[in-house]
Parts: structure tokens; C-alpha cells; sequence
């Protein structure tokens, strides 16, 4: 039986059971020491059978007790954030610069048109952002090609990928700032606060189109019916995002699912869309997926703490922005175990006055904070355990190490 995540995360025993009931992951046991109690909760609840990725969007498949064998491809260490020593030394954003190089500029060749819309677009594609999925877009390819012994190589269709996965990006943060009418973005004004909100979402529309248009002509129809898979995620997150659910238990599982859709996805699809383009391999393409997925949820929970955690100047975005917007996102949910007010000014989506700021007094006074950082550790261990499964490579390497620099972002 499923064990409330509520009761059961205050150890590491009990993270697996969180991991297991809410995100369907399938991990090997964990090692940790833990009480009776929730070494008995492991026991019942720890594996789950069958492709990860086919439950993703379900959360409510029950438990399958039986354990989940991997046929690893590669002898996988045993997992910890820092697994591997020479990991230290690749740094990814240097390895990735060359590929990176001109990204930005081939985007807006493709974004040809008038110019006012053409200036839209322009907008965000200034080459001043992080380039973050593109990264690692780029280094999933090339280790997927040398694990697939090859040398390496970039195929043009794999820089296409990077590429398509920054524009769907940036399209779905132009129409976010549309929903929740947003007066800044990175640090600058939004295209919605300086050309209006009906130009906005024809830019994001716009910057999308010509992210299918390129898709399209990749040519791999698997390829395509991946990273379309992208584009329903994304709308499907954001209508999820504007509900609460009543129930505790429920509502985590809505937050993680919401995360998947909302952040994850991207990430997942387009490793494993990259995957595909050099090896038919399934469970390559499995590889590349659940580190995906896990990097983009931890990410996402890396940057949730940041809400609360970092001044707006660095975060580029106003602090407590979320408590604004009405959401409760993992530091609450954590925080509502200690302090049951939460409860009330989660259903009302902190509407009444003085329910932000209480909401941030009462996080940060709870460990909210701290639990949440442990939870993005754990998709972070997960994704490190994926990763390693690929023949060791520069580029793989990188990756392992892009995954423990995350954990450390301050903006």
C-alpha cells in the first residue's frame, strides 16, 4: 500500500517511498539506515515494474511489488551526488560552447519575417540566456554517439533538436508571462509589458511554428511524435497549474506531475529524441529520457527554493513571485506538515491579504525549504544513475557534473 508522503519523508528510507509513490521512479534499494518502521514502508512500496516514462502521466497507477530488473548496459557505480572523481574536471559549459556558438543566431534565421514581429522574436533570443537544455541537448548527443561507438560526432539533426527545444522554451516563457501577466523576465521587461499582451502570444505562437517547421524537416517521424509529445505536455501543465487539489497527498502528486509536464518533459523528450537519431536501442533511448526527466524535475525544485531563497536581482525574476501567482510549490507543501494554516491559504491561492507574506514567514520557519532541497538530491542521484549506464565519455561525464553543479545554483 501506498504510505502518505506526509508521514514518511523525514527519513531516507522514507524519500524513497516518496520517490516510488509520487514520481515513479525505479531505483534499486536504498542503503541509507533507517527505522523499522520505514524500512518496513520500503519494503512494501520500493519497486515498480514496466517503463517508467508510460506511468509518468498517470500518478495514480497503483503499485506493482515486484522488482524491476535492469539489463544495465554499463556497470553502474554506486549512486551518490558526486560518483565520479575525473567528473570534477569537465566542465559542461565550456565543453558545449563550440556547439553552442552560434545557437542563437541560426534561431533567428529561421525566424524570418516582418519587421516588427521579427523584432518580437528577437526579443529573448538575445544570446544572453543559459543555453541550459541546449546544453545539455548537445552533450546527451555526442555521449549517445560514442556510447553507440562512434566518435562523437554532432549530427546536423541533433543541433536541429538543441535548437527546436530552446524555441519551444522560450515560446512557452512568452506566453507564461501573457498568463501571469509578468512585467519582467530575466532581468528585462517582457515582450507583453513593451508590445502587449495579443502581440505576445502571436510572437510565442509565431516562434513555435518555426519550431515545427524545422522539426518537420528532420524527417524522422519518431523524432517528431516525440517532441510533439512536448508541446501537449506544456499545455496540459499550464491548465494543471491553475487548480489546487483538497487533498494533501493529491496535491503533491498534481505539484510533481505539474513539474513534469510543465519543466521536465522538454528536457526528457529532447534527449531522448537525440537518442533515437543514432541508436535503436530502446532502453538507450530509456537512458536518455529518465536522466532527462529527472535533471528537468530537480531543476525545477532547485528553482522553487530559489523562490524563497535568493534576492530577485540574481533569481531575475521578483522574489515570493509564486506566493504571488497563487501556487503552492514544494516548500509550501513541505511547510503545510509543520504549520496547518497553510492549508486554508493554499485552497484560496494566498488571495486574502497578508497571505503571501505569512505564507514566506511560515516557510521559512519550516524546514520546507531544506526537504525540498533533499528531494531535488534524490532526482539528481537518479539522473546521475542513468547517465552512468552509457560507456564513459567526455561528454557523459559533463553531464554527471552539469547535474552536481545544479544542486548548487544560486540564480
Amino acid at each position: 500500500m501506498a504510505v502518505p508522503w506526509s508521514l514518511c519523508w523525514r527519513s531516507s528510507a522514507g524519500a524513497a517511498v516518496v520517490l516510488d509513490w509520487c514520481c515513479g521512479i525505479s531505483r534499486r534499494a536504498f542503503t541509507h539506515t533507517a527505522s523499522s518502521a520505514s524500512s518496513s514502508a520500503v519494503t512494501q512500496v520500493l519497486f515498480r515494474q514496466g517503463p517508467v516514462h508510460n506511468s509518468v502521466h498517470n500518478f495514480n497507477k497503483p503499485m506493482i511489488l515486484a522488482r524491476h530488473r535492469y539489463r544495465c548496459l554499463y556497470s553502474t557505480p554506486r549512486v551518490c551526488c558526486s560518483i565520479h572523481s575525473d567528473a570534477k574536471l569537465k566542465d559542461p559549459f565550456s565543453l558545449a560552447q563550440k556547439d553552442l556558438q552560434d545557437l542563437y543566431e541560426d534561431i533567428k534565421k529561421l525566424l524570418v519575417s516582418k519587421a516588427e514581429l521579427k523584432a518580437l522574436c528577437d526579443y529573448y533570443f538575445d544570446g544572453k540566456g543559459k543555453a541550459f537544455r541546449p546544453m545539455i541537448v548537445i552533450l546527451m548527443a555526442r555521449a549517445c554517439n560514442v556510447h553507440s561507438n562512434k566518435e562523437g560526432v554532432l549530427l546536423p539533426a541533433q543541433r536541429s533538436i538543441a535548437m527546436i527545444s530552446e524555441m519551444i522554451h522560450t515560446a512557452s516563457l512568452v506566453h507564461d508571462d501573457v498568463i501571469d501577466d509578468s512585467d519582467t523576465r530575466r532581468g528585462k521587461n517582457t515582450i507583453n509589458k513593451l508590445w502587449g499582451e495579443k502581440k505576445a502570444i502571436l510572437a510565442g505562437d509565431f516562434i513555435l511554428s518555426a519550431a515545427s517547421m524545422a522539426l518537420a524537416r528532420i524527417g524522422n517521424n519518431t523524432v517528431v511524435s516525440v517532441l510533439s509529445q512536448v508541446i501537449e505536455d506544456l499545455v496540459r501543465g499550464e491548465f494543471m497549474q491553475l487548480g489546487s487539489k483538497e487533498n494533501e497527498n493529491e496535491r503533491f502528486k498534481h505539484y510533481l506531475e505539474k513539474t513534469f509536464k510543465k519543466t521536465a518533459s522538454l528536457i526528457a523528450n529532447s534527449c531522448k529524441a537525440v537518442s533515437i537519431l543514432v541508436n535503436s536501442d530502446p532502453e538507450v533511448h530509456e537512458i536518455a529520457y529518465q536522466y532527462g526527466r529527472n535533471v528537468g524535475i530537480a531543476f525545477q525544485l532547485v528553482d522553487d527554493i530559489l523562490d524563497f531563497t535568493s534576492c530577485a536581482n540574481r533569481l531575475g525574476k521578483p522574489s515570493a513571485a509564486d506566493l504571488k501567482l497563487g501556487l503552492a510549490t514544494g516548500p509550501v507543501l513541505f511547510a503545510c506538515q509543520q504549520f496547518p494554516e497553510l492549508h486554508a491559504m493554499i485552497m484560496r491561492r494566498f488571495s486574502s491579504d497578508g497571505d503571501v507574506d505569512r505564507a514566506w514567514q511560515y516557510v521559512l520557519k519550516s524546514d520546507g525549504v531544506e526537504q525540498t532541497n533533499y528531494l531535488a538530491q534524490h532526482y539528481c542521484q537518479e539522473a546521475i544513475r542513468q547517465i552512468s549506464r552509457l560507456r564513459p565519455s567526455t561528454e557523459r561525464d559533463a553531464l554527471i557534473r552539469l547535474t552536481e553543479l545544479m544542486l548548487r545554483r544560486d540564480k
